[in-house]
């Protein structure tokens, strides 16, 4: 992998997260754009480390290196980075929707770190859709809460 490559990875991540905090940011939520954008980009970042140590070092050792590891440890811990945006008030749960979009955006930062492009793509696609079209709609939708608060 050369450095082009990397910056491309890394580029597309945090174009990706930048896209997905949009919405959050033009709400006035505080995991906006730069928190989504870092999210993504460093998902990306460990999992093109994990990728290049994985080659580095395949073949020295007795056991084989599992570049697997560092997506399950991303994901334990964005799960914390998530729940710790969640927080009740007055019996409402509030951010659950940033929580999950910050999810999509480490999700996404570990497929553009390794170099699935499609998958990054379709992924934002979906998940921008979901995030400002599916909104709209609610609106409209009779009896749901977002038609009367929002």
């Amino acid at each position: 992998m050369d450095a082009t490559d990397i910056a491309f990875r890394l580029g597309l991540a945090t174009l990706v997260g930048l896209a997905l905090g949009l919405d959050r940011e033009l709400r006035g939520i505080s995991a906006g754009i730069r928190t989504h954008a870092m999210v993504a980009m460093s998902s990306a970042t460990i999992t093109i480390s994990a990728l290049i140590l994985f080659h580095e070092l395949n073949g020295l050792t007795n056991s084989s290196p599992d570049p697997l590891r560092v997506v399950q440890g991303l994901a334990q811990a964005i799960g914390f980075v998530a729940a710790g945006a969640i927080f009740v008030s007055k019996g409402d749960v509030h951010n659950l929707t940033s929580a999950a979009n910050i999810w999509l955006a480490a999700a996404l930062g570990i497929a553009a770190g390794a170099g699935q492009v499609a998958l990054v793509l379709i992924g934002a696609g979906f998940g921008i859709l979901i995030i400002s079209l599916v909104r709209l709609v609610e609106r409209v939708i009779p009896g749901s809460d977002k038609a009367r608060r929002d």
